[in-house]
């Protein structure tokens, strides 16, 4: 799919071609992937960063990788070196490695540049100040009174700033455009803002920090970026992309494009609401299976061929949208279904007794590992007079085409043999206990004359040696078919309220369960994916110990998700 994916033309690429026809650039072709280092990456980050990578690849060019790393409040070294990790885990590698931190001075000779030239002031204005003087959609924005500061006086005052002599918040640096101007984003915008947090970089070095509308067109322009591609949000914030890399004298700009960011149902994409579940608990870390980090993904089983893919199949197009969830699982199994083993656990474990199975007899059966790749060989299992089978494949009043075991009913055991229950017993609480059948010893798989037909299969363990392990299940982390959209890096809080958040979690989102898996899968190392016959698709966890092993549901078999025809 990837690589059909290259043969495929989008807007973005159209621009481009545009733009190589018409001479520019030199016919170079240079992008970049500009994360903020305050969070890990999500699903919704891998459509930009796919996005940038796959077009630098299309054109012969390269692409960055920038951190941009203005605000010290919520960045770290931990996301930075986990950000890298899941680049490359997902097939890409950057051309540079660049922070917006090591161009701090760049950046701040560039505003005194504006400072000298009266193109920026500093404003004493409070926040709500701030606000009030900036007007609405409707209503154009008023001049500060500090706007008309001489450019004496606006020197002073951010060298000061920048040696520490304010207190934080009391005093910004602003672009001096247009307080009218339609466009709120070009009405007077703040540079630089003091903020006394020591950063993960450059520590205690700075006190003054460039706000993300001034450094990231700086960090694009000095870097040679000739297409900054970014997510639909920044549309409105063009206007002072361009502004800014004029202003700040640069020859052949880069040309921003817009594409429409990834929403999917059920899932929580606002980086700052993810980092709200891990600090508050709500979830294990940022690798929580539940979670739409890569991280996550990988920890649960998911692949990066099945991530490649889905991101293929969503496209790059103009309008937002939201995708539905069920696609990215039909992407993960079917990607399972072709190369993930096969296997046999019970989750919820029901015994029964073979009555005329011998005590002592054991039959080792041979169990293929994948039924369409003979060259994954096979793996043998053991048949004992005890066994485990799901507790939901016997009913003692089964309704009608039920064709699982019930009272006086026959199925086949998987690779092995037919059943039929001759009686059951039931616990102090009335629930069926032990389910007791006989054997059709002429009926084994694989034999002649064993081909006699019955409705139903069903897995089975060995309760002889059946390895105890447990099974996580995840199911979504939001309740609604609604997820909580991307944050846009450099965004204000997002107005979505935090206890109707809370109240939008799903209370079953993960459940535990404790069953048996047949013994070739203690072999298994952290992060090997199986398919466990009729239940899913598992992955070991790394919380697996030599006494327990742990799997992660990676996904279900049944597939919610239908192919539109053509």
């Amino acid at each position: 799919m990837a690589e059909e994916a290259k043969e495929r033309s989008n807007f973005i690429w159209d621009f481009i071609e545009e733009d190589l026809a018409a001479g520019k650039n030199g016919g170079r072709v240079k992008t970049r992937f500009p994360p903020e280092p305050n969070g890990y990456l999500h699903i919704g980050h891998v459509k930009a960063l796919c996005v940038d990578f796959m077009t630098a690849e299309h054109f012969g060019g390269t692409c960055n990788l920038r951190f941009d790393d203005t605000n010290p409040t919520k960045e770290d070294v931990e996301y930075v070196d986990a950000i890298m990790d899941d680049i490359h885990w997902l097939g890409f590698d950057w051309a540079e490695l660049h922070y917006a931190s090591e161009q701090y001075q760049q950046i701040y000779e560039y505003a005194l540049d504006l400072i000298r030239r009266g193109m920026a002031y500093v404003d004493d204005l409070s926040q709500e100040e701030m606000r009030a003087y900036r007007g609405t959609l409707t209503e154009p924005g008023r001049n500060s009174p500090y706007r008309d500061r001489s450019v004496e006086e606006n020197m002073d005052l951010f060298l000061r700033m920048k040696n520490g002599e304010f207190p934080e918040g009391s005093r910004v640096l602003r672009a001096k455009i247009d307080m009218t101007s339609p466009n709120i984003n070009m009405r007077d915008p703040t540079l630089y803002r003091i903020l006394y947090k020591k950063h993960h970089r450059t520590g205690n070095e700075w006190c003054i920090y460039p706000m993300y509308d001034f450094a990231h067109p700086i960090g694009d322009a000095l870097e040679g970026i000739t297409h900054s591609l970014c997510s639909l949000e920044y549309e409105i914030h063009r206007p002072l992309y361009d502004w800014v890399v004029q202003a700040c004298g640069f020859q052949n700009p880069p040309r921003q494009i817009e594409f429409a960011r990834l929403n999917l149902t059920d899932t929580v994409m606002s980086k700052r609401y993810l980092r709200k579940l891990v600090e508050e608990g709500y979830v294990s870390g940022w690798d929580d299976p539940r979670m739409p980090t890569l991280h996550a993904m990988r920890r649960r089983g998911y692949t990066r061929n099945a991530v490649r893919d889905f991101i293929d199949r969503v496209g790059v197009s103009k309008a937002d949208s939201t995708v539905d969830l069920a696609l990215l699982e039909h992407c993960v199994r079917e990607d399972l279904g072709e190369h993930a083993p096969r296997a046999m656990a019970v989750l919820r474990p029901l015994k029964v007794v073979l009555d005329n199975w011998p005590a002592d007899k054991v039959d080792v059966l041979s169990m293929e590992n994948h039924p369409q790749r003979p060259e994954m060989g096979t793996h043998e299992v053991r048949f004992t007079r005890e066994l485990y089978i799901e507790q939901e494949d016997f009913m003692e009043n089964p309704p009608k085409k039920f064709f699982r075991l019930c009272p006086g009913g026959e199925v086949r055991l998987k690779g092995a043999y037919i059943v039929k229950c001759v009686s059951f017993e039931k616990d102090a609480d009335g629930a069926v206990s032990c389910v007791h059948c006989t054997v059709d010893l002429d009926s084994r798989s694989g034999c002649e004359g064993a081909n006699r037909k019955v409705k139903g299969t069903l897995h089975w363990v060995s309760a002889a040696d059946g390895v105890p392990f447990e099974a996580r299940l995840y199911d979504t982390l939001l309740k609604s078919d609604e997820g909580i959209g991307e944050d846009a890096e450099g965004a204000e809080e997002p107005v979505v309220d935090k206890k109707d958040f809370i109240s939008r979690l799903n209370p079953n989102s993960l459940q535990t369960l404790r069953g048996y898996m047949e013994p070739s899968l203690q072999s298994a190392a952290v992060g090997d994916t199986f398919q466990f016959l009729r239940v899913g698709y598992f992955c070991k966890d790394p919380d697996s110990t030599d006494a327990l092993p742990v799997f992660n549901r990676v996904v279900g078999l049944k597939d919610s998700f239908k192919i539109a025809k053509a």
